[in-house]
């Protein structure tokens, strides 16, 4: 038998005031795209935004449906536009943020596996990892480089490609 162990590594910041400013700028991005989350069955609104190596900013917000599961999460909305719409312009970076008026939100909100999953192919696509900023209103900010310390046993098969 041979014990294996896996470390995550992140960094925390206690607000958005914190970031470099180009990471300001697209938490603030991240926020505006949450205007466009069509979340009333949740009523738990998520934004994402990418930027891209270009400068372009990519929108994605959480989209419901009476049809469940229909709907999609924001982090994958954006990332489907990218590989849809700009495949050769690599994501340098993603933050995401939520916001409910049902309770309150003392800490970011995790991207759910699927899109973690998502996102790890958008990194192999591009061979370059992706900065992932998770934060929230009034509350801590999460930064990692990269999708394996959220998702340490991604899900390659390289006989497939």
């Amino acid at each position: 038998m041979t014990n294996h162990e896996i470390k995550i590594s992140f960094q925390e910041y206690t607000s958005v005031q914190e970031l470099e400013s180009a990471d300001r700028q697209l938490c603030a991005e991240a926020v505006k795209a949450m205007d466009n989350s069509h979340s009333p069955y949740s009523k738990f609104r998520v934004g994402a935004a990418l930027l891209l190596k270009s400068g372009k900013v990519i929108y994605g917000s959480n989209q419901e449906n009476v049809a469940y599961p229909s709907g999609l999460c924001a982090e994958r909305v954006a990332l489907f536009h990218w590989g849809a719409n700009h495949p050769d312009d690599p994501i340098v970076s993603m933050a995401v943020t939520a916001h409910t008026d049902e309770f309150e939100l003392k800490k970011p909100i995790t991207s759910c596996g699927s899109c973690l999953q998502v996102l790890a192919e958008c990194e192999k696509m591009q061979r370059e990892p992706v900065k992932v900023i998770l934060f929230v209103a009034n509350g801590p900010v999460w930064v990692t480089n990269g999708i394996e310390s959220f998702l340490p046993f991604l899900f390659f098969e390289d006989r497939l490609s």
